[in-house]
């Protein structure tokens, strides 16, 4: 048997830009990608921890080091600048090996979205 378990987190980061016009997703500075073993184009889920607003996304990859988390398209209606959210990405895993995995988390400074 397999399950979805959490694979990486960046827990409680500041929402730097909402741009409605671009084609969809959520651009996230590469530090902080890396940190929490994301890749660009992986899919994603938000939680939006200001208004309780949940979604899907993926990733494309902002500038490294400039505390960019920015939603893009329809997502951008469900986050406003200055929201915290929760940016969560999951894998599949068989069941045995599910029980000693260890997810990437990462903790933010929610005021500048940097890695202390």
């Amino acid at each position: 048997m397999q399950i979805q378990v959490v694979k990486s987190k960046i827990h409680r980061v500041k929402v730097t830009g909402a741009d409605l016009d671009y084609i969809g997703s959520i651009t996230i500075d590469e530090a902080l990608m890396e940190a929490a073993n994301m890749i660009e184009g992986e899919k994603v889920s938000i939680v939006n921890v200001n208004n309780g607003e949940r979604l899907e996304t993926y990733i494309i990859k902002g500038n490294r080091n400039s505390g960019d988390i920015t939603l893009n398209g329809p997502a951008a209606r469900k986050v406003q600048r200055g929201d915290i959210i929760i940016i969560i990405s999951y894998g599949i895993l068989d069941f045995e090996e599910a029980k000693t995995f260890k997810p990437s988390i990462v903790f933010p400074n929610e005021t500048d979205n940097t890695l202390t």
